[in-house]
């Protein structure tokens, strides 16, 4: 079943699905870190892009693990029905930052161009 084979880690017999599995839950979990952090950064409670980019992330390896190595059909429906959540808040805050980035580009000041060069 597994590509690479099966080794042991830690007295753990591991295979390559449950490596990505593994990631896809350590992905996961480090968006709460990515919270905190930029939380803690803020002086308040956000939600950063990454938090949202974790989430997806995570839940697509986890989703990857149920649906080919563990054929689990309730991890598959735990892992899959929060990714439209994801990809909504995703759009919503790249719409958001796409917005600030045009709104900042047209309050810039355009640059003086000399009187006399105007004139030639």
């Amino acid at each position: 079943m597994s590509v690479l084979g099966t080794f042991s880690f830690l007295m753990i017999e591991m295979n390559t699905w449950k490596v990505i599995g593994l990631s896809g839950s350590l992905i996961f979990g480090i968006r709460f870190l990515l919270q905190w952090i930029a939380s803690e950064r803020a002086g308040k409670s956000i939600i950063p892009v990454g938090f949202w980019e974790c989430s997806l992330f995570g839940s697509l390896l986890a989703l990857s693990y149920f649906v080919f190595y563990r054929r689990d059909s309730v991890g598959i429906i735990m892992t899959l029905l929060p990714v439209p959540i994801y990809l909504r808040n995703l759009y919503l805050k790249w719409r958001e930052v796409l917005s600030q980035r045009s709104q900042t580009a047209s309050i810039e000041p355009k640059e003086q161009v000399p009187e006399e060069v105007e004139s030639r």
